[in-house]
């Protein structure tokens, strides 16, 4: 179902195009609606509904009160009624509240009744990582929903592929679970202007390389690049896949990959324990085990609380020198290990992106 078209190009940032693939989508079908805390506010949940309640009016464009499990349970009756329906919690750690509608109404309508219903919904949750917002407000929660069989689980990490997987998971006839990180929504890219749809289970090669394949997504997707590049300076050639799809996996392409370079690291912003990397290393293990050099390995956070303090959070996420350290040790050149932290050198906490961040909401 790849029906991504790559027409006339200019540049967005991810909210920008998370904004442009809403208001497409709802210009294009009459029957979609938004619903969530704050949609139509004045920080419109960081700049991505701005307006769209101004353009489509009180009877499409919905704020909500401080009832997820209520505003979600109903959300998901009215797909079942045939209207289409994008919910937005501000962060994925809300979403924790409604759990019960999301695990046993949304993600097993379709087969506890054969497929007669389909849950046609979209759950937008979003990462809120740093500026102090500590334990309840900074997780990922990916591998909780991954593990639930009916849910699809995407986390696209660049602005093209936000807006056209958010386009394809409105147009999915079953439940879509889209997570991002806030961190990733000032990174601009080349965005077409046209209405199109990104593949909701295709990964994709951004990086092609010989030595190591990383395989990651989302915001550690950056911080991967960053590390490839770096290490460029030293011949070390890593091909990098962002997974874009959570659940389900791209294995042929993780294969396929591994079939050349022959090492493998799981770059994963969430826990370690039960988590998306250790899902990868076992299927890769148990499928690809003959074509590679050394132990699969991965980077991940500590299976700790998120911490509230900057100075704490330096230890939690795996960044740029954190994967460039670890891949010259899978590759034994730690000869480098000196000029890569110099050059690395960052006077800025890890729980802040760049010096425009201006807060958390």
């Amino acid at each position: 179902m790849h029906k991504e078209k790559k027409t006339k190009l200019r540049v967005l940032t991810y909210s920008e195009a998370i904004r442009e693939a809403i208001d497409q989508s709802l210009e294009k079908d009459e029957n979609l609606i938004v619903i969530g805390e704050g949609v139509p506010d004045p920080k419109s949940i960081f700049g991505t509904t701005s307006e769209l309640k101004i353009k489509y009016g009180d009877n499409r464009i919905f704020d909500m009160p401080l009832s997820e499990n209520g505003f979600t349970g109903f959300s998901i009756g009215a797909a079942l009624n045939g209207i289409k329906v994008l919910v937005i919690h501000q962060r994925i750690d809300f979403s924790i509240l409604s759990l019960d509608q999301i695990i046993n109404n949304a993600a097993k309508w379709h087969y506890m009744f054969n497929g007669q219903k389909s849950v046609g919904i979209v759950i937008r949750l979003i990462i809120g990582r740093g500026w102090g917002q500590g334990p309840q407000h900074s997780q990922n929660l990916q591998a909780l929903f991954a593990h639930i069989p009916g849910l699809k689980v995407i986390a696209p990490a660049t602005p093209a592929d936000a807006k056209g997987m958010m386009i394809s998971s409105i147009n999915d006839p079953n439940p879509v679970i889209f997570i991002e990180n806030r961190w990733l929504h000032h990174i601009e890219d080349h965005v077409p202007e046209n209405y199109y749809e990104t593949s909701l289970s295709q990964s994709n090669i951004v990086k092609e390389g010989k030595d190591l394949t990383i395989v990651t997504s989302s915001l550690a997707l950056i911080e991967s690049i960053k590390a490839s590049q770096e290490l460029e300076k030293y011949n070390v050639s890593i091909e990098i896949i962002d997974l874009r799809s959570i659940k389900p996996i791209d294995y042929v392409l993780i294969g396929e990959s591994i079939k050349k370079t022959g090492k493998l690291l799981v770059v994963d912003h969430a826990w370690r324990f039960c988590g998306v990397s250790a899902e990868i290393i076992s299927t890769i293990s148990e499928t690809y085990f003959e074509f590679l050099d050394t132990p699969p390995a991965r980077l991940t956070f500590a299976d700790h609380p998120i911490p509230t303090s900057s100075y704490i959070s330096d230890f939690c996420y795996p960044d740029a020198l954190e994967i460039s350290l670890e891949i010259t040790k899978i590759l034994k050149k730690n000869v480098y290990d000196n000029n890569i932290r110099k050059n690395f050198y960052n006077d800025m906490p890890k729980d802040v992106p760049d010096r425009s961040f201006n807060g958390p909401f």
